[in-house]
């Protein structure tokens, strides 16, 4: 696509899955965004894939040569795919010189996310992971002004959803990885990307079942201060709900809410523009990706030794 003379081209960014993901986020996230061009959507179902690209004004692509002509056609990736297919994707991806838009968790092993951030690097292309409070814009900035304080002695971060309470119609409640990991995977990433930019990164971790697919951390940081941690999936609808607190020096502060999810990504999309812009590194990357990777798989292994 041409642009005026001193504009800057749309980045393309191709979106690799049609589950709800992708329908209800990405995909009317990367349309809508002024500075995007959505360059087309594959799926495995050809039928998905259709419908999907039909409802943003884009092309359809399926099958293993879809994948490779939508590199072709891109010049960044958006991922809606479980994790452990979504990694041999995103080195595929990078080895063709796409830069990365990648879901949490990265992969469930350290080997698949350790191949992501290496293929990256490699390539020399942008990445950024998903994780929502560090881009929702009311959260990003709370987090910025929690980092910036000295004085933190301990944190609290719940995240309790009823996708799997009795009862639940959730669409998300049909992913098998969602169902397999339980919580401590698909949550525990949003709460340790809040943690460590403002406590320090994890320098000794505990970990322990609690009910259904529920998990407990307690975690020590590298400015000294402690954490514990709340993770599940299956909580009654009443008790659902997400708290993050810290406490210090100055009082306590606790997260506010956010606007969506959509929202959250249109400012990941920013994020890996500007990255993409500047060369910087964002702090969401692919290595912090295989870093979150590496706690969740500490974290797993000793809560099921438990």
């Amino acid at each position: 696509m041409d642009s005026p003379a001193g504009t800057t081209p749309p980045l393309r960014i191709g979106l690799l899955g049609t589950g709800p993901w992708a329908r209800n986020t990405q995909a009317p996230a990367l349309a809508a965004h002024p500075g995007v061009e959505l360059s087309g959507v594959w799926g495995r179902r050809a039928e998905a894939a259709d419908a999907l690209a039909a409802a943003h004004g884009t092309r359809a692509y399926t099958g293993e040569e879809g994948i490779d002509a939508l590199l072709e056609t891109s010049d960044a990736v958006a991922f809606a795919l479980p994790p452990d297919v979504q990694a041999p994707l995103a080195v595929r991806a990078a080895e063709a010189g796409c830069h990365l838009l990648m879901d949490k968790p990265v992969a469930t092993t350290v080997e698949g996310a350790r191949a992501v951030a290496d293929a990256a690097e490699e390539a020399g292309v942008a990445s950024v992971v998903f994780c929502t409070l560090r881009f929702a814009p009311e959260t990003s900035a709370w987090i910025a002004e929690q980092a910036a304080v000295d004085g933190w002695f301990t944190a609290r971060a719940q995240w309790l959803g009823s996708l799997y309470a009795e009862g639940s119609t959730s669409e998300y409640a049909d992913s098998p990885w969602r169902r397999e990991k339980g919580g401590l995977w698909d949550v525990g990433p949003h709460a340790l990307s809040v943690l460590i930019p403002v406590l320090g990164d994890v320098e000794h971790l505990t970990a322990a079942r609690g009910p259904s697919d529920t998990t407990h951390l307690i975690l020590r940081h590298t400015s000294g201060a402690s954490s514990t941690v709340t993770l599940g999936l299956s909580a009654p609808p009443g008790a659902a709900g997400v708290e993050i607190e810290f406490r210090g020096e100055r009082g306590t502060a606790s997260i506010p809410g956010w606007d969506g999810a959509e929202t959250a990504f249109r400012g990941a999309v920013d994020a890996l523009a500007e990255a993409v812009r500047t060369g910087v590194p964002h702090a969401c990357d692919a290595r912090f990706g295989l870093h979150l990777t590496e706690l969740l798989v500490a974290a797993e292994t000793q809560a099921q030794a438990d």
